[in-house]
């Protein structure tokens, strides 16, 4: 392989590796305040975050779709990308975990407030003892059961 194959394929990695690792720790960071119970506090950084995996994306399928591209790298920069992988691919098993619990606990919530609205607009009758339809509860309680 030329010098120049060589140089481009190590700067690419380079590139990867860093991607990834910086990914890993918005994630990192993400599921640590999805756990301390603060989700809203992750939406300051959603956007880089979102940046981040569109970029990390593309350049996986870039990858997949031409694997030698980084066949002249160096062995230890391929290992480093291969440990950086590892890496994110654990952190981002427990990110979905914990985005799949803060969604389940948001849902919960709304069903019990709607539930709770509901119990107390008692039950509706249409027509009062003088053949007239009562007036029920004016306020409306629209549940969407998604997150």
């Amino acid at each position: 392989m030329t010098e120049s194959a060589t140089v481009n394929a190590r700067a690419r990695i380079r590139q990867l590796t860093d991607l990834t690792t910086r990914l890993t720790a918005r994630l990192v960071e993400e599921s640590r305040v999805f756990e301390s119970r603060r989700p809203q506090d992750a939406a300051a950084t959603l956007t880089e975050t979102q940046q981040l995996a569109n970029i990390y994306r593309r350049e996986s399928a870039q990858l997949k779709s031409d694997p030698g591209v980084l066949a002249a790298a160096p062995a230890a920069d391929r290992t480093a990308l291969i440990k950086a992988t590892q890496a994110f691919e654990a952190v981002l098993s427990g990110h979905a975990r914990a985005v799949e619990a803060a969604r389940i606990i948001s849902e919960g919530l709304v069903r019990t407030i709607a539930a709770e609205v509901a119990s107390q607009r008692g039950s509706p009758s249409a027509y009062g003892a003088s053949g007239k339809a009562t007036a029920g509860d004016g306020r409306a309680v629209a549940l969407n059961r998604q997150a």
